[in-house]
């Protein structure tokens, strides 16, 4: 990078040398990308299932909320840049194999391809407005595939359990008992296994802070995904907007060497 004066300089050299003309063409190009990025994605509709990263989103107790410091400014160089500081599994987040087996993959050696796959969602709302420890039951897949086909093979697998409505009232989401025990919903370890085994899935996902019901400290759900070479997708956003089976799933994830996870941006694509 260059010192901040010669960044400046240059800045307002260049912004001086545009023409007239030179905006016209710009503004031309720009029209031509705009209506090339409409057409690329005319076929199909982009749900963002990521929550937006903040101080005040919530994390699994214990870890640190993120931290975002300037560092450069538009004023002082041209540029603007922050500094982040935050946990790997911190907002919406990939859990690679590494996560929790010594010696499993780290999320820069997950496959690309495994990373875009059918996405079929499994709706367990109605049970977790009443139960905040509900879990997902083979009998929920078996009446799933009842309604709907069989899961495809080398699918994307979620949870929706309308969780992420705690998120307007504080403490809800993490929801600590008064021992400080947290209570939200998530796959039921024996159902883990079977998508693993049986239906070949790719990950799973919730939309909580944890694959397993955030009370259970066996964490059988992370063994059987993460142990199988799989990764689990955790806080993912607005499941409810995309169809229970038909879409596709594009997950983002960081590239870090070593890292056991990361924030990572997950599109459907409907």
């Amino acid at each position: 990078m260059c010192a901040p004066r010669i960044v400046r300089v240059a800045h307002e050299q260049a912004l001086a040398r545009l023409t007239r003309r030179g905006l016209f063409a710009a503004a031309g190009v720009v029209a031509l990308g705009s209506a090339a990025t409409s057409a690329a994605v005319s076929a199909e509709s982009v749900v963002d299932l990521t929550h937006t990263l903040t101080p005040e989103l919530p994390v699994w107790p214990g870890n640190p909320p993120l931290l975002a410091a300037p560092v450069a400014r538009h004023e002082l160089g041209g540029f603007a840049q922050q500094s982040l500081i935050l946990w790997e599994h911190t907002g919406t987040h990939i859990d690679a194999p590494l996560h929790r087996v010594p010696g499993g993959a780290s999320v820069d050696r997950i496959p690309a391809a495994d990373l875009v796959a059918p996405l079929v969602v499994l709706d367990i709302s109605a049970r977790a407005d009443t139960d905040a420890d509900a879990m997902v039951t083979v009998a929920d897949v078996e009446a799933f595939e009842d309604r709907h086909g069989r899961i495809p093979e080398r699918a994307f697998v979620a949870m929706f359990s309308g969780w992420e409505r705690r998120l307007a009232t504080p403490g809800a989401f993490v929801n600590l008992d008064p021992g400080g025990t947290p209570h939200a919903p998530g796959f039921h370890a024996t159902t883990a296994n079977h998508l693993v085994r049986e239906r070949n899935i790719v990950g799973l996902g919730v939309d909580t802070l944890s694959l397993d019901r955030a009370a259970d400290r066996e964490y059988g759900v992370h063994t059987a995904v993460l142990g199988a070479g799989r990764y689990g997708v955790e806080m993912l956003a607005r499941l409810d907007t995309v169809p229970p089976i038909g879409a596709s799933v594009v997950i983002g994830a960081p590239t870090h060497a070593g890292g056991t996870g990361g924030p990572c941006r997950v599109l459907a694509l409907v």
